[in-house]
């Protein structure tokens, strides 16, 4: 397929001769007495050279606070080699750390900052619903508008639940395909990732193939016996897995394109045969939309893809980056949902007015006109001058893009599963991703997470991020 397709994946081969390794400088030790010498930085005075020092102090700090010194795994650094940034400020498509330096920023808060970062109108409507408070623990009118957007938006959603993450959401669509259909198993794929219940945490990517965890330890064998497991892309193990568990799978979940284990999309059938095979089954189909609800179109995935789910779960792009998510489907399905039906599921801050407030307005910025034209442009131009880069240096490299979502391997590809991603050279991603935060460039540290951009990247955003590369390239 054609790099240049904006409707695909872009695949680009060339034999690596390059080798080498990452010499990285010791971290200081730790010492609590440091967290003083951590000085506030000027935003307007841009360093001479590139420095990590303060980011340095931070963690050493943050190391003697927090498990591992981060509040989630996969910002630890720990397959990119080196140690956390330490971030002060974020501004449309860029991120200052607090030693100052400037980043292009392809993480966008893993997905949400689709409009940009700290966008000036979303900005001032939260600054009005603050003097309204923070949090009712009750019902508001904001629910209701962002409620309609988003059922007006996702064709399979006629229902709604706000939740507080992609993680409860998927929690809350898995009890009630379970509730709905009266039967236990489910289907997930290898390396698709749908936060950390224990019943998701069973070949899992993301942040645990990053740190090379085949599953959780604390997680029972009573919590997964029920969770089934295919490749990515494979049909004949999904049927085979619904031979030999006829009337038993209450649904199946999948990242329609998935992002966990680095960008893969779809095969040309595959997503069409599995709607098909839950209907006959009875079962249950679950887009995970975390990732691409609101990304890959309006209607997210399953809107550009033309085929539709019975549940979906969405994540904090629809609270414009704030702690929200959601599930949603068939009326008949929702009402299962307490109080209007047995499956219990709560949340104290769901539906809170600041996180409403934020996806209202995002959300009205992705209907303007040309939004996602321009999200299709320039991310297509990041990824051919990236995978074309590679490829003049002498790198293995593939990868492909739709509409605001992205990712490259360093492998020969193409890379159809989780097995296909991990043939991967990750020394080399690392080596490739400490070279781009030098240059200014601040993609996922890890080999195993898409890419994201935003309506505030501009042309000179990507072709800076382009000639970044091709010097990173040429060293590595």
């Amino acid at each position: 397929m054609a790099a240049a397709s904006l409707t695909g994946v872009g695949i680009f081969v060339l034999p690596s001769s390059n080798s080498g390794k990452l010499f990285l400088k010791p971290r200081s030790p730790c010492h609590r007495l440091r967290v003083p010498r951590i000085a506030a930085v000027s935003l307007d005075e841009k360093p001479k050279t590139f420095t990590l020092e303060k980011s340095e102090q931070a963690f050493s700090v943050a190391k003697e606070l927090m498990p591992g010194g981060v509040n989630s795994p996969v910002r630890a650094f720990k397959s990119v080699g080196g140690q956390p940034i330490v971030m002060d400020s974020v501004k449309g498509s860029r991120m200052r750390d607090i030693d100052g330096n400037e980043y292009i920023d392809y993480v966008g808060s893993w997905g949400p900052a689709i409009i940009g970062h700290a966008d000036d109108e979303v900005l001032a409507a939260l600054a009005e619903t603050m003097k309204k408070g923070t949090s009712f623990g009750a019902p508001c009118l904001l629910e209701n508008t962002l409620a309609e957007m988003v059922i007006s938006a996702v064709p399979s959603i006629e229902m709604v639940r706000f939740v507080n993450s992609g993680t409860e959401a998927c929690m809350g669509a898995l009890r009630l395909a379970r509730a709905f259909t009266g039967r236990p198993k489910i289907i997930k794929f290898e390396g698709c990732y749908h936060g950390h219940a224990d019943p998701f945490l069973v070949k899992a990517g993301s942040g645990v193939a990053t740190l090379g965890l085949p599953d959780s330890p604390g997680v029972p064998r009573s919590a997964t016996i029920d969770t089934l497991t295919a490749p990515f892309n494979d049909i004949a193990a999904v049927t085979e897995l619904f031979e030999a568990n006829k009337g038993e799978i209450a649904g199946l979940i999948l990242e329609p394109v998935v992002g966990n284990s680095g960008f893969i999309a779809p095969t040309a059938d595959f997503l069409e045969v599995i709607r098909k095979i839950t209907k006959e089954n009875g079962s249950l189909l679950i887009f995970d939309e975390v990732m691409t609800g609101f990304r890959l179109s309006y209607g997210g995935a399953q809107e550009y893809f033309g085929i539709t789910p019975d549940l979906t779960t969405l994540g904090k792009i629809i609270g414009g980056g704030l702690p929200v998510g959601a599930y949603g489907g068939r009326r008949e399905i929702m009402e299962m949902v307490a109080p209007a039906g047995p499956m219990y599921q709560a949340g104290t801050l769901s539906g809170n007015p600041l996180a409403m407030t934020a996806g209202i307005h995002t959300l009205r910025r992705l209907q303007k006109p040309g939004a996602y034209e321009y999200l299709d442009k320039i991310t297509g131009e990041l990824t051919q001058g990236i995978l074309d880069a590679g490829k003049a240096a002498g790198h293995d490299i593939c990868g492909g893009f739709i509409r605001g979502m992205f990712g490259f391997f360093f492998t020969n590809g193409p890379v159809y599963n989780f097995a296909d991603a991990k043939k991967s050279d990750t020394s080399k991603f690392g080596r490739f991703y400490q070279g781009m935060l030098e240059e200014g460039v601040y993609f996922a540290p890890s080999q195993f997470e898409a890419g994201f951009t935003s309506l505030a990247h501009s042309s000179e955003d990507i072709q800076a991020t382009i000639a970044a590369a091709e010097r990173v390239f040429r060293k590595i």
